[in-house]
């Protein structure tokens, strides 16, 4: 049965929210982050979550999401601590919220009953938390007696009363014209009394005039009273309804209101509301109140005044209704609604299938343009040469704007690490840390979606190999917390994945002495420092003296090299022992659509990564060498007329494509530079899978098929078969050759 949209949205939802509870749950602990906002944020997850799953009737998602809210409600109010074993168990339940969210995206809005029954265990744990006593507040002392009505003490009440006590604090001044209006102030304070305890009171009589001057029926006296209630502040003005236009009344709340009240603004529905609107649901500022303060402000505005008219919030704690630090709650939750309103205005979910179909739809465009081009100017038309132009220059804007759709940070990727790093070293005993960097750069969505398995047993492998035990590294003189890093960035049309670790570096003699035990290498065959790290590649190898449950079965590092290799990427490693490890992956930015150079071997068409290509010079070496000089530097190059065994005869003059990947450069011998080409990557079948130096095909204008080279295998195979031919002698004479 087909989910309907709104459960869908549900879905994608609380997935989103999930990682942030992850998030904000692996970010506990680090000092540069407010231990508060995070505990917010893991709060924040699991009561959207909660009512969300209301709504559709998933009351077992409820029943289980109910018990973590309530622990982090605890949480929240400093009664219990959020501890590592406490984030290890709300990761587990975290992870249990998901199953249930899949089990509804997989089966429909009536499943999870068998996997609800999975989180008994952690609802148990849950509430050995829930279970333990709660932190008391101290005792508050009897209150103070009641002034005496013609006492002329103006102490506030709250002075007298003891520390740790706890609650509002009236301040009312009666006007003059109360007792004329049949009104007895003192009934006011004895109804007050129906909704608590008055627990101190003080009489000020500041306002009394000489007796001479005195009007036996007007009203001076003022009273500051401390009041212990759990009525909300509504209440509590409305027993003043009667004579409200006629007194002044402030009414603060309790210290542990306010906290209450910043809490309740937080967790406000996301919708768009006024200051003074968000206030007055939060229960904080009564709407007299709020009335009174708008009037202020209307006053003011029609004053003609240089200085700027005062905002609601400033005229608030001005008049005493509410404290600074509820207004500040208010402002920064209606900067963070404007803001997600804004987002969400400028952005549409996409189902990720209609982003494919509008990708292949734009590749066929680009070669439906690209006959009309030909056609053109073999037609030798001018004006049809110039609308074709056009379309090209149109075509080929689609296609950027299309490939940006599918573009993604990497940083949503890099983040899952760190609960692949938490629970990875916990296994194991170490104390290990995920630093990242690059997270905005951006690449194909496609490639993200392979690259996360290979990513992921490479950090896998530095936490289990690469980085020490806390002893040897404090023997070592390291800190005793190891680091693993993650960092992306783009270079040359490729983005390049760094995967590093201050561990002990890789041992070149282990790795030498087990390949040659298991006859990958020679006895007595020397082998560069770079070849023999490329050793740990092959199937099977593994130089760990202990299986453990991470690796050491010498099962991933050829899976890792075979799956890059698939998505058209290398990988390469460089270890300095006692150091560290870097494992570099460079993978396309897309799978997709490229800008391609065309050139030619007789009449084969071949295509080159744009990006890939340092410049074209005319080929100068002179016959059966396999180098030549470029500008005073030594440049190996392939001619791929012999690679390829392209039957004809060399072009009487030949060019050299020069081509740069991974700070290496290597040529190719082509016949033809035919030019820029927008290049829509067609799959090569499983036939050619295992074919070197080709990377996938495409088709051109005229109808053929043209293949695309795999640059890094050609740099590579140029680089080894060159080299050993160019002796210190050759060079010489090559970089002083014209």
């Amino acid at each position: 049965m087909e989910l309907d949209q709104a459960l869908q949205t549900f879905i994608a939802e609380s997935r989103e929210q999930l990682e942030d509870m992850e998030n904000a749950l692996l970010a506990v602990g680090r000092e540069e982050e407010d231990e508060s906002e995070k505990v917010n944020a893991i709060f924040r997850a699991a009561h959207t979550i909660k009512g969300s799953s209301g709504l559709f009737g998933l009351d077992h998602v409820v029943a289980f999401t109910h018990v973590v809210e309530s622990v982090l409600d605890r949480v929240r109010d400093g009664e219990i601590l959020l501890v590592d074993d406490l984030v290890s168990l709300l990761l587990s339940c975290r992870d249990h919220m998901g199953m249930l969210i899949d089990a509804v995206a997989n089966e429909g809005a009536d499943a999870g009953g068998g996997i609800a029954e999975q989180g008994a265990p952690l609802v148990a744990r849950l509430r050995g938390y829930l279970d333990a006593p709660q932190s008391a507040d101290p005792p508050a002392a009897a209150a103070p007696a009641a002034a005496p009505a013609g006492d002329a003490a103006a102490e506030d009440p709250a002075d007298d009363e003891p520390a740790g006590a706890d609650r509002w604090h009236i301040s009312l001044r009666f006007g003059p014209n109360v007792l004329r209006d049949g009104m007895d102030p003192l009934s006011f304070l004895r109804y007050l009394g129906r909704l608590g305890a008055i627990t101190g009171i003080a009489t000020l009589s500041d306002a009394m005039p000489d007796a001479a001057e005195m009007d036996p029926e007007a009203c001076y006296l003022g009273f500051e009273i401390a009041f212990e209630s759990d009525a909300d502040k509504a209440a509590i003005e409305s027993v003043f309804e009667f004579v409200r236009d006629d007194c002044s009344i402030r009414i603060l709340p309790p210290h542990s209101r306010v906290s209450e009240y910043v809490r309740l603004i937080r967790e406000l529905p996301e919708e768009t509301a006024r200051l003074g609107e968000m206030l007055v649901r939060c229960g904080t500022v009564t709407a007299g109140e709020l009335e009174a303060a708008l009037d202020t402000q209307t006053v003011q505005s029609a004053q003609p005044s240089e200085a700027p008219r005062q905002p609601i919030g400033a005229i608030l704690v001005e008049q005493g209704s509410v404290q600074p630090a509820v207004v500040e709650a208010a402002l920064a939750r209606q900067k963070q609604v404007n803001e997600l309103k804004g987002q969400e205005s400028r952005s549409i979910r996409i189902d990720a299938d209609k982003l494919d179909q509008l990708i292949n739809q734009v590749g066929e465009l680009i070669i439906a343009g690209a006959s009309v081009n030909l056609i053109a100017q073999r037609a030798h038309n001018v004006e049809l040469q110039e609308r074709a132009s056009t379309l090209s220059s149109l075509v080929e804007s689609v296609r950027d704007s299309a490939l940006q759709l599918r573009m993604v940070r990497i940083g949503a990727t890099f983040s899952r690490f760190q609960r692949v790093v938490h629970d990875a070293a916990r296994e194991i005993g170490k104390d290990i840390r995920l630093a990242v960097s690059g997270e905005d750069t951006e690449l194909d969505k496609t490639v993200v979606e392979k690259i996360a398995d290979p990513i992921t047993h490479l950090v896998r492998n530095a936490i289990d190999h690469g980085i020490e035990p806390a002893e040897q590294r404090a023997a070592s003189g390291k800190p005793a917390q190891g680091t693993v890093r993650l960092n992306a960035y783009h270079d040359s049309g490729s983005i390049v994945i760094e995967v590093s670790d201050d561990g002990g570096g890789l041992k070149r003699d282990r790795i030498l002495a087990k390949a040659i035990e298991r006859g990958l290498v020679e006895p007595g065959r020397s082998l560069a420092d770079g070849e023999i790290l490329d050793l740990v590649f092959e199937p099977g190898f593994s130089t760990a003296e202990a299986v453990t449950s991470l690796s050491g079965r010498g099962v991933g590092m050829d899976v890792v090299k075979r799956n890059i290799a698939a998505l058209r990427g290398s990988v390469s490693i460089a270890s300095e022992e006692g150091v560290g490890t870097t494992v570099t992956v460079r993978l396309p930015l897309t799978l997709a659509i490229i800008d391609g150079f065309q050139v030619e071997i007789g009449k084969t068409a071949f295509v080159v990564p744009l990006d890939m290509i340092e410049e074209c010079v005319e080929l100068s070496a002179e016959p059966g060498h396999d180098y030549t000089n470029l500008r005073g530097q030594v440049l190996p190059f392939i001619r791929l007329r012999d690679l390829f065994k392209v039957e004809g005869k060399p072009a009487r003059r030949e060019n050299i494509v020069v081509l740069k990947y991974a700070g290496q450069k290597a040529g190719l011998v082509v016949d033809t530079l035919v030019g820029e080409f927008q290049t829509v990557i067609k799959p090569m079948g499983k036939l050619f899978g295992q074919v070197r130096c080709i990377s996938g095909s495409t088709i051109l204008g005229s109808g053929d098929v043209a293949l695309i080279l795999d640059v890094p295998s050609l740099v590579q195979q140029a680089i080894q078969q060159g080299a050993p031919q160019v002796s210190s002698k050759q060079a010489a004479v090559a970089a002083s050759a014209c």
